[in-house]
């Protein structure tokens, strides 16, 4: 609309500005006219009544003047008659006329001078009319008297007034016709064919290549049509020698490694594309508001962490919520780009969410809700209705913005997390040829504690809708089937381990999520140089350095970390001014009440320990609170000694898998929660009670003194479980299980 607007604007300016001057011309012709006609009539009157007035003047006879005048009363466009003796003076006026008498009339003693008759227009109280005077001469051509003759010129600017309604009504409606014409014409010659080949390339790119293209034109449009087609011929053969390469492949490496992923992707996927979904986007692009400078940044996550080299090896779509404030400048008219930027390999859809949107959805259900509800940390879950309304209508926003994007036949759809509990069953609803999988990066508590949800029900019947949902660890696979079980109408199969709900398998299995097991940030030289730097720049040279990287959350620990670094420097101070603790602290969810009130109180207690123990220039506790992208922490893994995680209860942590794949010297210790997912894998750690801080100083004392050799063999021992259960075997475990499901 608006490009045929643009073409034909100038065609109607030229037609309205020629119609605007015919008009003019025409409203002038017209006025002049009508005025002639008023002239001529206003001096046929008063020279009809001529010698009428001359008689009455010279026999002085009021009677007959006055009667004279008053047979203006009655006629139509006449307003009045007045008649003057010689002098100007008033002899006799129409009665309704009276006020005339009162007007300045210099134009009566030009006529007297003159002797000629004189017309013009006059303005009389709110009224326009027009006035003739003639002179009333006796035989010798001595004027004794004039006659005024007022005519009502209010019709002429009636009919003026009409005819210019007339004309831009006629100018509408042919502009309004153009309009009409034109769009017909655009629609017929460009629009319907432009719309059949679009709707070829959406059936084109969502794998329906079988399908001849509609443009029978032998046009241009024609001629595109046919190459697309022959593309398609040779994509559809090219993919299928690419799945049998892969399969080949597939027989010949035994390490997860990337290239081994895309060869099972394309060996069990084939033409069928792979679709993930989070809340968390895998880049964003922040805008600094005081710089106007736009960074395009990783956001801090473990979905993004685990999640991102998955779609690098094998490409697909993911689909997030575009949080940035510069996000929509980056991206396409459908909200896509390809990442990462610098190396496009898949691609990013990102859906808009209004504030209230995020506030009831994300800060509300899923994080004051859902968050508290599946961690035993002793905070109270918070249910609104009007959260519970909004996290409906987002999830029924996404399950449509991927509707859009799947192609025609059996499409693999990857969901993350607590976030989106309806998806499977909304998408399921319009395509149930598509396979569906959830994956639940959170611990899944027992019946009794979900059960606290109002909308229980709901959330299992949504999960139910996809064919496999994920777990961690299998304790988390026995609560949600002991859930299932207790709280729908469902026949569990713990042979299977299915749930069975309305005729529907879902199927419920444990993978255990890792990172990549090849990071090899350590043994690059700028990360070298760069953990050289922070040495120099917090005074860290031998020192002991602990870690501890961490989201600001009430589920890690951070506060139990702190009380017992405090806790290890009192029962051996020997370690004082010997000892640092570096905490990378990222601020998360700060809309929240219950995180606000943590920053405040890690802020106040890393204060009072550091002010405690301070001596000269050491302080045991070195807290930096802000973000930090991936290779920002690289060299932080290289410096420490040991990385603490104490989170109070945690699906997996992937910090303690991180730091063991950095540590490709074997130099460090990793001290771990019991409560993580992570504790059933790396055995090697020292795991410890979080809440039990004596032993958790304990814990930190025996790491420190443990012999090298031990600390050298753990290490090595973990990095072997984390390269070879690495995140590319984990996504493989999931993706042969999917399509394995009948």
């Amino acid at each position: 609309m608006k490009r045929i607007l643009l073409f034909i604007l100038p065609i109607l300016v030229i037609i309205a500005a020629a119609f605007t001057a015919f008009g003019f011309i025409q409203v002038r012709f017209e006025e002049e006219k009508l005025m002639d006609d008023v002239k001529r009539k206003a001096r046929s009157i008063a020279e009809s009544m001529e010698l009428s007035v001359r008689h009455v003047i010279e026999n002085n006879d009021l009677k007959n003047a006055n009667y004279l005048v008053e047979k203006f009363q009655t006629r139509e466009r006449l307003q009045g008659c007045v008649i003057y003796d010689k002098d100007g003076e008033v002899f006799a006026i129409t009665r309704r006329f009276l006020d005339w008498k009162e007007k300045p009339k210099p134009y009566l003693q030009e006529v007297i001078q003159t002797k000629e008759p004189s017309g013009g227009i006059e303005k009389f109280k709110e009224y326009t009319v027009y006035s003739y005077v003639l002179p009333i001469y006796e035989e010798n051509k001595t004027i004794i008297g004039l006659v005024e003759v007022i005519h009502d010129t209010s019709y002429v600017f009636t009919r003026l007034a009409e005819l210019w309604s007339r004309i831009s009504g006629t100018l509408v409606a042919m502009v309004l016709l153009i309009l009409f014409i034109s769009m017909f014409l655009h629609k017929q010659f460009f629009l319907l064919p432009v719309q059949r080949l679009t709707e070829w390339f959406k059936h084109f790119q969502k794998g329906e290549t079988d399908a001849n293209h509609p443009i029978k034109e032998q046009g241009e449009l024609g001629k595109l049509a046919s190459e697309v087609e022959q593309v398609a011929l040779s994509l559809r053969v090219a993919r299928k020698t690419m799945s049998d390469v892969a399969s080949e492949r597939l027989q010949k490496e035994e390490l997860w490694t990337e290239a081994k992923l895309r060869n099972l992707i394309h060996a069990k996927l084939g033409d069928n594309a792979l679709f993930v979904v989070s809340n968390r986007e895998p880049y964003m692009h922040v805008m600094d508001e005081a710089t106007g400078i736009v960074s395009c940044i990783r956001p801090a996550s473990g979905v993004v962490t685990a999640i991102h080299p998955i779609l690098c090896a094998c490409g697909g779509t993911w689909i997030a919520h575009g949080g940035g404030n510069a996000d929509g400048k980056y991206s396409n008219s459908k909200g896509k780009l390809g990442v990462p930027p610098e190396d496009n390999r898949y691609i990013l859809k990102r859906v808009w969410l209004s504030k209230q949107e995020e506030d009831g959805y994300y800060y509300g259900f899923s994080n004051e809700g859902l968050w508290p509800l599946c961690h035993n940390t002793h905070t109270r879950p918070i249910f609104r209705e009007e959260d519970w309304q909004m996290y409906k209508e987002v999830n029924q926003k996404f399950a449509d913005s991927i509707l859009e994007e799947l192609p025609a036949q059996s499409p693999f759809i990857f969901i993350q997390d607590y976030h989106f509990t309806l998806l499977g069953k909304m998408i399921k609803e319009k395509r149930p040829d598509a396979k569906i999988a959830i994956f639940w990066h959170i611990p899944w508590p027992t019946p009794e504690a979900f059960q606290i949800c109002p909308y229980h029900k709901e959330i299992l019947d949504g999960m139910l809708g996809c064919d496999l949902i994920g777990f961690h660890v299998q304790n988390h696979c026995n609560n949600f089937l002991d859930t299932a079980n207790r709280l729908l109408e469902s026949r569990v199969d713990t042979e299977r381990f299915s749930v069975v709900r309305s005729g529907k398998e879902t199927f419920i299995r444990a993978f255990p999520i890792s990172v990549d097991g090849l990071m090899n940030h350590a043994a690059n030289a700028n990360t070298q140089q760069q953990t050289e730097k922070l040495r120099q720049e917090f005074n860290l040279q031998g020192m002991i350095v602990g870690l501890g990287v961490d989201r600001i959350d009430y589920t890690k620990g951070i506060v139990e970390r702190i009380l017992a670094i405090d806790r290890f420097l009192e029962k051996y101070p020997q370690y004082r001014k010997k000892f640092v603790f570096v905490q990378l602290a990222a601020p998360s969810r700060t809309h929240i009440k219950r995180y606000h009130d943590l920053i405040s109180e890690i802020d106040e207690l890393v204060e009072k320990k550091n002010w405690k123990y301070l001596d000269g220039s050491w302080k045991p506790i070195l807290y930096l609170k802000r973000y930090f992208s991936a290779d920002e922490i690289a060299p932080f893994y290289a410096l420490a000694d040991m990385c603490i995680v104490s989170s109070l209860h945690d699906g997996m942590n992937l910090v303690a898998k991180e730091y063991v794949a950095e540590k490709r010297n074997l130099q460090g210790s990793l001290i771990l929660s019991q409560f993580t997912g992570a504790a059933r894998e790396l055995t090697d750690a020292t795991l410890i009670n979080p809440y039990s801080i004596e032993e958790f100083a304990d814990s930190i004392f025996q790491t420190i003194e443990m012999p090298a050799d031990e600390k050298k063999k753990r290490m090595e021992n973990m990095r072997k479980t984390v390269t070879e259960n690495n995140i590319y075997r984990w996504a493989a475990n999931i993706i042969t299980d999917l399509t394995a499901l009948k």
